[in-house]
């Protein structure tokens, strides 16, 4: 594998008309392997990497979620804002085998063998299904009442930051098959074909027609109602991309 950067000289030639190498970091250099290369434990057999802004979770063949980098935002789930560095194993979730990890910008998710959903980290604009001040918020102006109008209780809770695995409940969905994470919003498809979003929804990434942030996951019924089965999802930071099938008419 080659790794080529560009230098300042191949930045000056694109200018000039010449020809030169995709720039990836300021007076680069080529290399034959990563140059920041490093093993992992040996005790660790990774089957599934996913990467956030500035942290990363990894699955081993076992089942064990392993998480490190930075936890500003609580998103390695171990209980503290503290970063890591090297990978630990998410107590939380010991004793319970894991099929899928998956990385946001500030937050993260994994799905048990069972099919849970298990999420933590950032949660400002409801990207974990949990309470969230600012969707609140937004939904009382939405509603042209204001928070004014609307004063919290002291039964009312809201979570900014979800430091330990929460599992996450989305009505009607007892099973969820696979789980993406956007740089503030999620995405899930359930066992039958259904696809869930919430989060930040400023971009339309949550597929409401709307533009509209929820921290509750919803149907994004544009699917269902062209008789369409979602098999995968992936989100990009501010974008979601579906594949699909037409679904059984029989059922």
């Amino acid at each position: 594998m080659d790794i080529v950067w560009k230098t300042k000289q191949d930045l000056s030639d694109r200018q000039t008309g010449h020809s030169a190498p995709l720039p990836l970091v300021p007076e680069g250099y080529i290399a034959k392997e990563p140059p920041l290369f490093r093993p992992l434990s040996t005790q660790l057999r990774a089957v599934s990497l996913a990467l956030g802004t500035d942290h990363a979770l990894l699955l081993c063949a076992n089942g064990t979620v392993y998480t490190w980098g930075s936890g500003s935002h609580g998103q390695l789930g171990h209980g503290s804002l503290v970063p890591e560095k090297e990978p630990r194993a998410v107590e939380a979730l010991w004793g319970l085998p894991f099929r899928a990890v998956a990385a946001g910008g500030w937050h993260s998710a994994c799905i048990s063998e069972g099919r849970d959903l298990y999420m933590w980290g950032w949660n400002e604009s409801g990207q974990l299904g949990l309470p969230s001040r600012c969707c609140r918020k937004e939904d009382e102006q939405n509603k042209g009442t204001g928070l004014e109008g609307s004063e919290e209780t002291a039964e009312d809770v809201f979570i900014s930051i979800q430091a330990f695995p929460a599992l996450v409940d989305i009505p009607h969905v007892p099973e969820v098959d696979r789980v993406s994470c956007g740089s503030r919003h999620t995405a899930a498809v359930s066992s039958e074909g259904d696809l869930y979003t919430w989060g930040w929804g400023d971009y339309g990434q949550l597929g409401h027609g709307t533009l509209v942030s929820s921290d509750q996951p919803s149907l994004v019924d544009f699917f269902p109602r062209r008789g369409l089965c979602v098999e995968d999802v992936r989100c990009g930071p501010w974008n979601t991309f579906v594949s699909v099938t037409l679904a059984d008419p029989t059922g």
